[in-house]
């Protein structure tokens, strides 16, 4: 790539990725405010999994419809719809939401947004930037996922502890608000090539039939899955570790939970160079193997001391990002260009459907066994494993190619 493409598509990564982290910032405000929200709104942890997990639920159905559009629509202008609509999704659970129902409606609509922006600014990068360096686009914009998701824990923790829980959603607004701003003024327009009239934007079989592309998309349901059941959960968990009686000081469980997407953010990009240099398919299959172990272990470190709890899930959390940006990068490199949106549509969906059934399953299986014990939250976040079983088998059935730029596995 020449000097002045390199500057320019590294110009385009940084307004894309800090938009995105942008919208992010109240993408875990609810997760991170979960015991206020038992508090203040009496809802049970089924419910609880109800409200962590509609928001990818949303997200899952509404991107077939979206990112195919981006086949023929200039992404920009899709990404643009998409962040107002999560900006006033915010607004409405600082100023409207008080119960269960009301908080489902705007979590439902913050998912819409999430399905409007994520994917989509991901899929303007991709037009844009193609050889290896799309990679490591990719595996950027992830990690600015990451990036957001850790302001989310840090800043609601903050403004409820210090204000209230609706400034918190005020915040997140203003954020999708600059968001709003940066992608109007430093990301061009650009309309998609010309198509053949036969292929047609929501031609999903097609995808489907791409044995490449399902095998990372597959991967990343269940890779979804385990992330969003922990990022839902965690603070939960650890005010539960904690009031087993060793109280935490300046880490407590909001701060562990920044920490957490922190070290995720940097896990995931890592993780990607490292697919990249040792053959994607074995870095991601070794990645689920260990995703596994973490996954029957943690739910019972509630009984040895909030330390050593907040630690096993630091590193838990760092082993769960690591394959992150390789699948999603994987499914990108694996798509028919005229067919990435559709590919993509699949991919989120997948991978979303898997992050509402996570955390809705782990809810019902506290309240099946009980309520919050030791033994209960191993149990409940043991499930994890078994589903994780998926994605090893599906890379070995599938056999997905590597990328551009990627050393071959062997």
């Amino acid at each position: 790539m020449l000097p002045s493409k390199r500057s320019t598509a590294i110009i385009l990564i940084a307004a894309v990725c800090s938009a995105q982290a942008l919208t992010q910032i109240g993408s875990f405000t609810f997760s991170a405010l979960l015991p206020t929200f038992f508090a203040d709104w009496g809802i049970s942890h089924t419910e609880a999994g109800w409200l962590s997990g509609i928001i990818f639920l949303a997200y899952a159905l509404s991107v077939p419809f979206i990112l195919p559009l981006t086949d023929r629509i200039d992404p920009r202008r899709v990404y643009i719809c998409f962040v107002s609509l999560t900006c006033l999704s915010h607004l409405g659970m600082a100023f409207i939401a008080d119960g269960f129902w009301t908080g489902m409606m705007f979590r439902i609509l913050a998912g819409i947004g999430w399905g409007g922006t994520y994917m989509v600014g991901l899929k303007a990068l991709a037009d844009l930037i193609e050889g290896p360096m799309q990679s490591r686009a990719v595996a950027f914009h992830a990690g600015s996922i990451g990036v957001g998701g850790s302001l989310s824990f840090l800043i609601a923790g903050w403004t409820a502890l210090h204000f209230s829980w609706h400034i918190a959603f005020m915040i997140s607004a203003l954020g999708s608000f600059l968001a709003l701003i940066i992608m109007i003024a430093f990301v061009p327009s650009r309309q998609p090539p010309p198509r053949d009239d036969k292929t047609h934007p929501f031609d999903f079989l097609a995808v489907l039939k791409n044995k490449s592309a399902m095998a990372y998309a597959i991967g990343y349901c269940v890779h979804t899955w385990e992330m969003f059941t922990m990022r839902s959960w965690v603070v939960a968990f650890l005010v539960f570790t904690a009031a087993q009686g060793d109280q935490p000081n300046f880490f407590i469980p909001t701060v562990i939970a920044m920490l957490m997407e922190v070290v995720g953010t940097t896990t995931s990009i890592v993780g990607n160079e490292l697919a990249i240099r040792t053959g994607r398919k074995r870095f991601i299959f070794c990645v689920m193997l260990a995703s596994i172990a973490c996954s029957l272990v943690v739910g019972f470190t509630a009984g040895m001391g909030y330390g050593f709890a907040a630690l096993v899930c630091l590193i838990y959390n760092a082993v769960i990002y690591a394959d992150s940006s390789s699948l999603t990068a994987g499914t990108v490199g694996s798509a028919e260009p005229e067919r990435r949106g559709a590919t993509l549509a699949i991919h989120a969906m997948l991978g979303y459907g898997g992050g509402f059934v996570g955390p809705l399953v782990l809810g019902i299986l506290l309240d099946m066994l009980g309520g919050e014990t030791v033994r209960n939250w191993g149990l409940a976040f043991g499930h994890v494993a078994a589903v994780m079983l998926i994605g090893p088998i599906a890379l070995r059935i599938l056999k997905p190619k590597e990328l551009q730029g990627d050393r071959p596995s062997k």
